[in-house]
Formats: structure tokens, C-alpha cells, sequence
């Protein structure tokens, strides 16, 4: 979202708690952008994603036993060689 700095000024507390929760808040001011965001918050918009666990249904069956000793054997190797 982007405000006026007059917009900033009447809502400052209102924008801060979005902010807060994650909104992005720009603030203009005399032609020039600034950024409201906590401390600690990531810049990166892609650091906040939550990862989703997607399953393809092609895919064989996630039950069957080869398969997960398929992946024991591939992780084993993996790490094996760190």
C-alpha cells in the first residue's frame, strides 16, 4: 500500500499495526518513496512464503516401500558426501 505522508500522519498508528501483521506500507513524501516495516522483518517478499506440500497424483504411491527405500538409499549418498 502506498500513502501520502499527510495519509501517514492521520493514520500513523492504524498503518504501523498493518504493517506489523506483514503489509508492506510506502510512504511518499516531496517525490521520494520510504519503506514502514519492523525491525526484523524480511525484506525479501519471498522469504515469507509458507512452503505448501503438493503431491502429484501421476507419481507412484507414496505408501509403497520401494520407493521410500529408493529415497533412504539417495539421502544416505547425499549426505554421505558432504
Amino acid at each position: 500500500m502506498e500513502v501520502s505522508i499527510t495519509r501517514f500522519r492521520q493514520d500513523i498508528f492504524d498503518l504501523v499495526s498493518q504493517a506489523l501483521e506483514g503489509s508492506e506500507i510506502w510512504v511518499t513524501y516531496k517525490g521520494r518513496r520510504f519503506r514502514v516495516a519492523p525491525e526484523n522483518q524480511p525484506v525479501n517478499r519471498l522469504a515469507r512464503i509458507t512452503p505448501l506440500e503438493v503431491v502429484n497424483p501421476e507419481s507412484p504411491q507414496l505408501t509403497d516401500p520401494s520407493l521410500h527405500e529408493e529415497m533412504a538409499r539417495a539421502w544416505e549418498k547425499d549426505w554421505s558426501d558432504l
